[in-house]
Parts: C-alpha cells; structure tokens; sequence
C-alpha cells in the first residue's frame, strides 16, 4: 500500500496539438478509494495509463509512496490494473491467467503461487472455475477473474479502468459491492475510472470530476454534490441533472432578487442575499436540483405551467415552463396533468449561483452566513 501523488500532469497527442491531460494534479491517500469521472474524453483513462505507466507524460511527475516512478516502466511499478475489456489471454486458463503475473514479477515457487492464486480465487468466489478458459466463462465471471488477477498480487495501487461497463445493470451493481467489499478487506490505495457519475458517487472515499482534460473539482461525494466548484459540476453530478436558469440579480433593500425579466421571480431571504458577492444588475445563472424544487403549498411560489410529467413510482418528474429543461422531482402524491397551472418554491438552502462568463460558482457554503448586526 502507498501514498499516489500526482503534480502538473500533461499530456499532448501529434505534436502538441492535442492536450489530453492538462496540468493535473491529485494527491490519493494511503488506502483511500478515489474515483475519476466525467465525460468521453476528457482525459481520465488517459491519466490512468500514465500513472500504470502505458502513456509517457509530457510533463508532470508520478510519486507512488516516497518513490518517483514518472520514468519507470509499467513493469517495475508495483501497480495492478483491471481493464473494461478483461484482458485475459484466451488459451489459458483461470488459474494460469492469475498466476501470469506472479511468474513474470517474482520468484515465488510454484506451490507458492499455486497457494496465492487459490486464495485470491475463493476472495473472488471463483474456485471451482480455476481449470475453465474464458471462452467458459459468463462476463460477471470474467470480470471477477481479472479482479482475482490483480488482487494476487497484492500490488501497493489498483488501478479500475471502466471495469463495470460491459456487465448489465444488476450485475454491475453486485459487482460493484464486490469491489468495494474487496478494498475495504484488502486496504489497497485505489484510482477508479468511470463515466458513470452515479458509480463514482457510490463508490469512492474522494470523487475527482474532469472535463476537457482539466481538473474541475475533487472533494468527498457529499461535498461535491451539495457544493459544485462551477456550472460544469453542478450538471454533470446528479441524476436528474441540476436546472439552469439564466437570472439578473438585482438588490432591493436588504434583499436578492432574481429575475428572467418576464415571468420567473425569486426573491432570497436577506441571510443568503448577504452571503452572495453579485452586483445589482449582474446577469448570472441559477442552480438548483430537482429534488429542491417543492409544491409552493400556499406559499408565494413562481406560478408556472406542467409540459411533461414522467411518474418513476416513488416519486413524479415534472418538466416545468421555467427555462430550459426544467425538471422538478416530487412526490407520486402530487399528480398534476400536462398544461395544469401549478406554483412551486425552492429550498432555498440549496440555491446555487454562477458566473455568467466562466461558470465558477458565487455561492460555495450551504450554510447561511448571519446577517450583520447594524
């Protein structure tokens, strides 16, 4: 087990051209589960690989405990990784494609390895399949074959590249337990890549979320998803997505009004208008969750129309007439019909602000900030 650091990692394509991986950084805890997300192609396989060691960085450096490994090749770093497709070598069987590694990376004797393989087989509940060939093997079975592959040899770093994406949804979600189960038995510092941001919520201990290859934001779950660092965040994390509007912010009194300058009005309580650095007439973006938009139940709430209600059982989503794509995620007890004209308020609490210009967020704390006394 080690401490993984990364510093300023670049990578180009075709001559600099193409920048895959733009001045990364990322430090991941001795033991700690982290998860990489966002969307295709924002760099974050691309990453991975140069901390296995199969990409060379254009810059940048790899520590893996108190070692530089940024120039070591992918066999000298004490590194597993399980990959989307499995990699295991068809003509062999299960016991020999576990076995591989520890013939090519130590000098354990044969009953040695015979002893470990055993062990990480009945880890990964597949010791009656140590004599099949993967052609004999379902893709749940297949997978658990690559995670026993890696788990053998206790490496100091896993590494997960989309492993969980070619199984159907129930498996993936079995197998997801499985990892997590595995990691929390085995202790081993862990980098998990995927694209599906309800898989890296779920998951990791630290959620890192890149884009263009960029880092936008690492922080635990929770935190990122209650405080996203800018636009991009807030609407990749969360299922549904968080609603955009675009707003003018103007004081009136002690008072944040937020405006479309037609029908959308929002006027916030003088504690959060406090905690906002927004000027009066600024044009900047609303953000708000699904799940934080209520029935206005007999409350000043902005009166808008019903354009689609989808009913998911538990609960109804309704496509509301408040800019672009706006959803609210209520309870299956509110039923309305398409074009009912309905009012609903915000939790206020929840209520995020960005920059019109760079998307960064103007409102980071969910707590309010105590109006000043005069």
């Amino acid at each position: 087990m080690a401490r993984l650091k990364v510093e300023n990692l670049r990578k180009e394509f075709d001559r600099g051209s193409i920048v895959a991986v733009d001045d990364v950084n990322l430090e991941v805890e001795d033991g700690e589960f982290v998860t990489v997300v966002g969307p295709s192609g924002c760099g974050k396989t691309t990453t991975l690989r140069m901390i296995a060691g199969l990409e060379e960085p254009t810059s940048g450096s790899i520590h893996l405990g108190d070692e530089d490994v940024t120039d070591q090749s992918a066999r000298t770093r004490d590194v597993a990784m399980v990959f989307q497709n499995y990699a295991l070598y068809p003509h062999k069987t299960v016991f020999k494609n576990m076995e591989f590694g520890l013939r090519m990376s130590t000098d354990l004797s044969k009953p040695e390895r015979r002893e470990k393989v055993e062990w990480a087989a009945e880890m990964m509940d597949i010791e009656d399949l140590l004599e099949d060939t993967p052609d004999e093997l379902s893709g749940g079975q297949q997978q658990r074959v690559a995670l026993g592959r890696a788990i053998v040899r206790e490496p100091k770093l896993f590494l997960f590249d989309e492993p969980l994406s070619n199984l159907d949804a129930k498996l993936r979600t079995t197998m997801r337990a499985e990892i997590q189960r595995l990691q929390d038995e085995l202790g081993i510092t862990s980098v998990y890549v995927t694209h599906d941001q309800e898989e890296a919520m779920t998951m990791g201990d630290k959620i890192v979320i890149l884009n263009d290859g960029e880092l936008q934001q690492t922080g635990e779950p929770k935190a990122v998803y209650d405080e996203p660092a800018n636009r991009f965040v807030g609407g990749f994390i969360g299922s549904p997505s968080m609603n955009f509007v675009d707003v003018v912010a103007q004081r009136s009194g002690d008072h944040l009004v937020l405006t479309d300058g037609e029908a959308f009005q929002y006027s916030l309580s003088p504690e959060y208008s406090t905690e906002m650095a927004v000027d009066d007439g600024e044009s900047v973006i609303l953000g708000i969750r699904p799940e934080d938009v209520h029935p206005a139940d007999g409350e000043d709430g902005i009166r808008t129309t019903v354009d689609v209600v989808e009913p998911i059982g538990s609960d109804n989503y309704l496509y509301l007439d408040i800019g672009d794509e706006f959803m609210a995620r209520v309870s299956a007890d509110f039923e309305p019909e398409v074009g009912d004209s309905v009012e609903v308020t915000f939790e206020e609490s929840k209520i995020r602000l960005f920059d019109d210009d760079n998307g960064e967020s103007l409102l980071h704390s969910s707590e309010p900030v105590p109006t000043p006394e005069p």
